[in-house]
């Protein structure tokens, strides 16, 4: 009897660990979880925040993540049939069958929902009507426009960037200049991040009906071209928060660099025009967001009164003059 027991609790344990995992699945965490960086990271490189408070940090990620997961978890169930047909996407909770629609839409909103309630409730409405916009844009203009054209890519360039604009303003009670500076290189940002992405996945995404490259015939020089130019375009957005004042010396010089990587890797994609370039560019673009966005908060020219990294880099910045 005791057996019986232990197997039929040791499967509930197991289904509700599956199920837990499908719900993960469904938010898509590595994707949520940098965008959430990028919302945070603008909260403390708003002016008004002095100092951190762990709390008000954490209520903002879990937030982001809820909103963020919301918008994903739409896009997957309206996405289902095309998840279905793409190997990387086939394993996916409702494309695969473990998950109904219902209950994705359920998942949804609920995590919609909460999550800018949260935004709205702990920091600002300004805040929480952007994460409303921003999930709109994603899940209703941006997916379904993914077989329709490659414009695509810069609507969905702008939900992928608000988050930018939601830290800010929920950190600042308003929306300003270093606020919008951080939503451009964020949306500059996404363009040779994500055409590498569908340079290596173009065949899967060709299958799916699929339109996000700027050649109709798709991996082209033309395409290894754009990623170079965007890539080209981040250096100025890039380096205006030390001109205005808003960071210092040594991010300015890190960002450089960073910079100087990123058109290098897309220079090689032109040159090789080949999947493991492209792939280099991915990875490449992975690392260049969280130090681009670190170095400007770790030289922040406004630092807490307890002094911290800020402090710090501004200090080495001092001694570098």
């Amino acid at each position: 009897m005791k057996d019986i027991v232990a197997i039929k609790t040791y499967k509930i344990e197991g289904l509700f660990i599956n199920k837990l995992r499908d719900y993960c699945q469904l938010i898509k965490p590595s994707l949520s979880i940098m965008v959430v960086f990028s919302s945070v990271i603008s909260y403390l490189l708003a002016p008004k925040v002095v100092q951190y408070d762990w709390k008000m940090i954490l209520l903002l990620f879990v937030g982001g993540l809820l909103t963020t997961g919301s918008a994903n978890a739409i896009n997957q169930v309206v996405e289902k049939d095309t998840d279905a047909m793409m190997k990387r996407t086939a394993k996916r909770p409702v494309a695969a069958g473990r998950m109904t629609e219902a209950e994705g839409w359920s998942f949804a909103i609920i995590t919609g929902v909460l999550g800018i309630f949260i935004l709205g409730n702990y920091f600002n409405w300004m805040s929480a009507g952007i994460a409303l916009l921003s999930l709109f844009l994603y899940a209703f203009v941006y997916t379904p426009l993914k077989k329709v054209s490659s414009i695509s890519v810069i609507m969905g360039a702008v939900p992928g960037a608000l988050p930018c604009l939601i830290g800010w303003a929920a950190g600042n009670d308003a929306l300003s200049l270093g606020g919008w500076i951080l939503f451009l290189l964020q949306f500059m940002w996404q363009f040779p991040h994500f055409w590498a992405i569908a340079w290596i996945a173009h065949h899967d995404y060709t299958r799916a009906g699929f339109k996000l490259l700027p050649s109709e015939t798709g991996p082209t020089k033309y395409t290894a071209i754009q990623t170079i130019i965007y890539s080209l375009l981040l250096i100025p957005v890039a380096v205006i928060p030390y001109f205005i004042g808003m960071s210092g010396l040594v991010s300015l010089v890190i960002v450089t660099l960073a910079n100087a990587f990123m058109v290098w890797r897309c220079i090689q994609l032109y040159r090789n025009m080949d999947v493991a370039s492209a792939r280099r560019v991915m990875f490449g673009s992975y690392i260049y967001l969280p130090i681009v966005l670190l170095a400007l908060l770790g030289d922040k020219m406004h630092p807490s009164p307890e002094g911290g990294i800020g402090s710090i880099l501004n200090a080495i910045s001092s001694l570098l003059i």
